[in-house]
């Protein structure tokens, strides 16, 4: 083997470890101050998502349940999955509702819907409904509760009012209205939901979740148990462009969102470096006007550093494997 390439794996192999995570934390920190564009590719389980949220879209009849089961820890992937569903329902006139079952989630539901509704014209108990922080010890009772009278169930929001005499409730009744739970955790707390509200009251059942526990909950992806899954920030990226390309899309032809196109959504990214939203669309950049707030792109910013990391990872293992045998070998051959 040629000895300048040796010389080079040995001194490799001697680099102070302390330089290795100067480098990782610089490849983080780096395309999170100076944010980068790079292609988002939305994938099925994600667009399930959408395409059902967008179903219901001025339907007065028709509304989503999110359910915060997370604390803080987990904020960094949930989070961002989170406001951009909440800015899909808004976008397109969905009705929204909201619940919680551990104490811990209770402040992250008020800051997620004051995240995505400061651009947006809506009220609490009209367009939105936070139906506040029940003890786990009721989940059963509220999941089954709910497959009969959503207002029997809960009865009172987050407020204390008195559900049914709310002006959102008008033409929601139980899952046959409500009819997707998107559960947000990072645990297997969508199943639940699966045993309960789909298996009995045939409600649409999707998942927002941490990566690690990606791998646990594509059984039940696979088998349509899960009509779809928000697979960690790439979920939360993946939904976000959505949003912007779709729902947020704003012209004389489709003034309230262009229907979705799998082919627009591989043709078109959003930046996230320019002030205002713009696709380039036949050849030709369209500026829609639209501006892009820092905060609805965090998922997008966070993926780019994530990619990033993990690139210069990946180049540490094989450079300190490849370095390892080099040396060896030379060892070996003394």
């Amino acid at each position: 083997m040629n000895e300048k390439i040796i010389t080079f794996f040995d001194k490799m192999q001697k680099v102070d470890r302390r330089v290795i995570y100067l480098i990782v934390a610089l490849s983080i920190i780096i395309p999170l101050v100076i944010p980068f564009n790079s292609p988002t590719y939305t994938s099925e389980p994600t667009e399930n998502i959408y395409r059902k949220i967008d179903s219901f879209a001025g339907d007065p009849n028709k509304a989503v349940l999110l359910s915060f089961m997370h604390d803080a820890s987990t904020m960094p992937e949930l989070f961002p999955m989170e406001v951009a569903v909440l800015r899909h329902c808004f976008e397109r006139d969905v009705k929204v509702f909201t619940i919680c079952f551990t104490p811990a989630a209770a402040p992250l539901v008020d800051y997620a819907i004051n995240t995505a509704k400061e651009n947006y014209d809506v009220s609490s108990g009209v367009d939105y409904l936070n139906f506040g922080y029940k003890p786990y010890s009721l989940f059963l009772p509220i999941v089954l509760g709910m497959g009969e009278d959503i207002s029997e169930a809960v009865d009172t929001d987050s407020q204390g009012r008195k559900i049914k005499n709310l002006d959102i409730m008008k033409g929601i009744k139980n899952y046959d209205d409500m009819n997707l739970v998107i559960d947000f955790s990072g645990s297997g707390s969508a199943l639940s939901w699966v045993t309960y509200a789909r298996a009995k009251f045939g409600a649409n059942v999707a998942a927002g979740i941490t990566a690690v526990m990606v791998a646990d909950n594509y059984p039940y992806l696979q088998t349509g148990q899960l009509l779809g899954m928000f697979r960690g920030l790439k979920g939360a990226a993946e939904y976000e462009k959505l949003v912007d390309v779709f729902a947020s899309y704003e012209s004389e032809e489709y003034p309230n969102g262009r229907p979705f196109s799998k082919e627009i959504s591989k043709s078109i990214n959003v930046p996230i470096t320019k002030e205002t939203i713009t696709y380039v669309e036949d050849g030709q950049t369209i500026d829609t006007g639209i501006p892009l707030n820092y905060k609805y792109k965090t998922a997008r910013i966070g993926m780019n550093a994530q990619s990033v990391a993990h690139i210069m990872i990946i180049v540490f293992i094989l450079l300190g494997n490849i370095g390892f045998f080099v040396t060896r070998n030379k060892n070996e051959n003394l």
